[in-house]
């Protein structure tokens, strides 16, 4: 009997997003909704299993835990990209890690969600009206106003001609992003702190790495008007939390939205939760059901191929 581990689904609907009945047969598959937060209490669900899909960057397989599971042969990881497992350390381990690949870019649609909710107030106003209150604030107008990309690659592209249909100008900065290619989707090509400085909204889209973390920091912040808003659907360590958490209760940034944090799912009595003027999502950029119809298809897919002997979309060594 091959046992299939199938983590992290919050929203418990990853059953019905795959025809897992079409596994070979002699193959059991159980479905895990709630978050395991710790390498041992990991390790001891985990125990027993051959195969486990994870859902990217909830459930980490670090090193240690990669050992502490021997008889583990299979990681499916929804999406191609996981910074939560270990690939070294699985391939070391004769575990094989494979990926599932997507349309992807609905990330893109939470980031216009997000700035679209700070600029014309809706959490508040929706607040008020239940509570019988009527128009309480006043919106910013986002024709004729500045966005400025953190980051210009597929996601950040996307971002462009919805900027341009409302009317706004588009400016971009990445370490290694030329004026040319900024030029040819649509942006401006500027530096750093030139875009912190004019942007009215900014909007991260770098990928996290050593070189990023971090990278939105008290210095950045400052440059930023008291009326521009801040958003990242990226990754949660590339802002500063303790620095933007003081920059908006001290009215020195409008508002912020986010959708990822350092620390995931967000800790009760963090600091952010009471910051005002954010909107705040639990990590759901990519969580729509056109995404999840691909991933988990995709995961059976590969589950299938292991036991056939022939794995597929392998993202560890060869």
């Amino acid at each position: 009997m091959t046992l299939v581990a199938v983590l992290d689904d919050y929203q418990q609907v990853a059953e019905r997003m795959a025809d897992w009945r079409s596994l070979p047969d002699r193959t059991s598959v159980a479905f895990f909704h709630d978050h395991l937060p710790d390498e041992d209490t990991v390790v001891e669900r985990l125990a027993h299993y051959e195969v486990i899909v994870a859902m990217r960057e909830r459930t980490a397989f670090t090193r240690s835990v990669l050992e502490r599971l021997p008889r583990l042969r299979l990681l499916v990881t929804t999406g191609m990209r996981n910074a939560a497992i270990d690939l070294e350390a699985a391939h070391e381990n004769g575990v094989v890690v494979s990926g599932t690949p997507g349309s992807g870019g609905a990330t893109t649609e939470l980031a216009w969600a997000l700035i679209l909710g700070l600029v014309r107030h809706v959490p508040e106003e929706d607040a008020a009206v239940r509570a019988g209150g009527w128009q309480r604030t006043v919106g910013t107008d986002l024709a004729d106003s500045t966005l400025g990309l953190l980051g210009l690659g597929r996601l950040g592209r996307a971002m462009v001609p919805v900027a341009r249909a409302f009317g706004m100008r588009v400016l971009a900065w990445s370490a290694n992003l030329t004026p040319s290619a900024a030029s040819e989707a649509g942006a401006e090509r500027v530096d750093k702190d030139e875009l912190f400085a004019r942007s009215d909204v900014v909007s991260v889209h770098l990928k996290l790495s050593d070189r990023t973390h971090g990278l939105v920091g008290a210095d950045e912040l400052a440059l930023m008007r008291p009326t521009a808003f801040l958003v990242n659907t990226s990754r949660g360590p590339i802002v500063d939390e303790q620095a933007l958490v003081d920059a908006l209760e001290e009215g020195r940034l409008a508002g912020a939205g986010l959708d990822v944090y350092d620390q995931e799912p967000l800790p009760a009595g963090h600091s952010l939760l009471k910051a005002p003027r954010t909107i705040l999502t639990p990590h759901i950029g990519f969580v729509t059901r056109r995404t999840y119809e691909e991933w988990y298809a995709a995961a059976v897919e590969a589950i299938a191929a292991y036991i056939n002997g022939r794995p597929v979309q392998v993202l560890t060594p060869r």
